[in-house]
């Protein structure tokens, strides 16, 4: 199966997912899921993306409760190594649909919107 039939039908392992294809998903067509910022909170308060939620990768095992299993995740940090190893725990964890978006670097190299 291809990664973009993967990615619009569902994954049963994570996926990269570019962030061009999740702006146009999430953002724009507004589908249901939680974003995930694993970066600690105080790279969270200098710049996330725009609905993100931030629970630290230290913190992810023990915040699982704040993160809803019945719609897809979207995780990020700052490079793409932290929310690679997020989305092996939340899968590991019983987690079905699972994105990761890489880093917040690419995010803005690319000019997409950031809040703070």
């Amino acid at each position: 199966m291809s990664f973009l039939n993967r990615f619009f039908s569902g994954a049963s392992s994570h996926d990269l997912v570019s962030a061009a294809e999740y702006k146009s998903r999430y953002l724009d067509d507004a589908q249901p899921h939680t974003l995930v910022d694993v970066r600690t909170a105080q790279e969270f308060s200098q710049g996330r993306i725009p609905g993100a939620i931030n629970i630290s990768l230290q913190e992810l095992q023990q915040k699982l409760n704040r993160i809803p299993a019945d719609k897809p995740v979207v995780v990020y940090c700052r490079s793409g190594n932290r929310s690679a190893f997020a989305a092996r725990t939340l899968l590991q964890a019983g987690y079905e649909e699972v994105y990761d978006l890489g880093g917040i670097m690419d995010w803005a190299r690319q000019g997409l919107p950031l809040e703070s």
